[in-house]
């Protein structure tokens, strides 16, 4: 169909084009909001297990932040600060960080990163801890990787990695493997029930355990990497919609010359 505007139908343009300005930008800003939900990956396992080994690969191959519970610990005992000093006492003796603490380090990470994917390494580690994370944070975590290695295996590999960590020692470590099997245990289970956990069989080289995680992230990766490229996507289809329907209503009241509702 052809039709000329006139010069009084110039307002109800102009009034319409101020309408669908309006509908697109509140278009965009919702897929913006919807893109800054983080992917949360939870990376269990016992002392030894080699997560922390595996976290950075995964980090490299799928353009995760890597978030070590343990590592921003540390950092805050190499501050000197009065908190850190509180947790070397703690993890000296082989018990759990209060949740507090860790939740507050993990989130002011997550604040700070310019990345939307992270790895969480060696927390939660209680149900306490889960339940404050998802209370405090906000979030459950879209999946669990949980590395299982034999006692026996973690020792040995514990023992000899020799990185000067205070927890790094024969008693320490018979410490970690009974806190782990009493409290971390329950927090995997909680998951499996919810079926999120990935249970990976952590025994071999860093090259061969990698192989068996690969699958898992590669299998996933249109699903949390492409979150902004899929917001973009549902934006432009949202906003064809609008368009079209825009269109009938402009040929029907330009075709019946009535003036536009806006």
């Amino acid at each position: 169909m052809n039709y000329r505007i006139t010069r009084t139908e110039v307002p109800n343009v102009l009034r319409f084009m101020a309408f669908f300005k309006t509908v697109i930008a509140k278009l965009v800003t919702e897929a913006t909001s919807n893109r800054c939900n983080p992917f949360i990956t939870f990376v269990l396992g016992g002392p030894g297990s080699g997560k922390g080994t595996q976290c950075v690969k995964i980090a490299e191959t799928f353009r995760f932040a890597h978030l070590s519970a343990g590592d921003l610990l540390r950092e805050e005992m190499s501050s000197n600060s009065e908190n850190g000093t509180l947790i070397h006492d703690i993890i000296k003796e082989g018990k759990i960080v209060p949740s507090e603490i860790t939740i507050n380090l993990l989130r002011k990470a997550i604040h700070s990163s310019g990345n939307h994917k992270f790895l969480i390494d060696g927390f939660p580690r209680n149900e306490e801890n889960r339940i404050a994370f998802e209370r405090i944070v906000g979030v459950e975590p879209d999946i669990v990787l949980f590395f299982d290695c034999p006692e026996e295996e973690m020792v040995k590999r514990v023992l000899n990695r020799n990185q000067g960590r205070v927890d790094d020692n024969i008693d320490t470590m018979k410490k970690r493997l009974e806190v782990f099997k009493k409290l971390n245990l329950p927090v995997i289970d909680y998951y499996s029930a919810k079926g999120k956990v990935c249970k990976i069989n952590a025994v071999g080289t860093v090259n061969e355990v990698f192989e068996k995680v690969r699958p898992v992230l590669a299998a996933l990766r249109y699903w949390f990497l492409d979150t902004s490229m899929i917001s973009i996507i549902e934006t432009i289809f949202l906003v064809a919609i609008h368009c079209y329907q825009l269109m009938l209503q402009i040929n029907y009241f330009f075709s019946k010359r009535l003036p536009f509702p806006w």
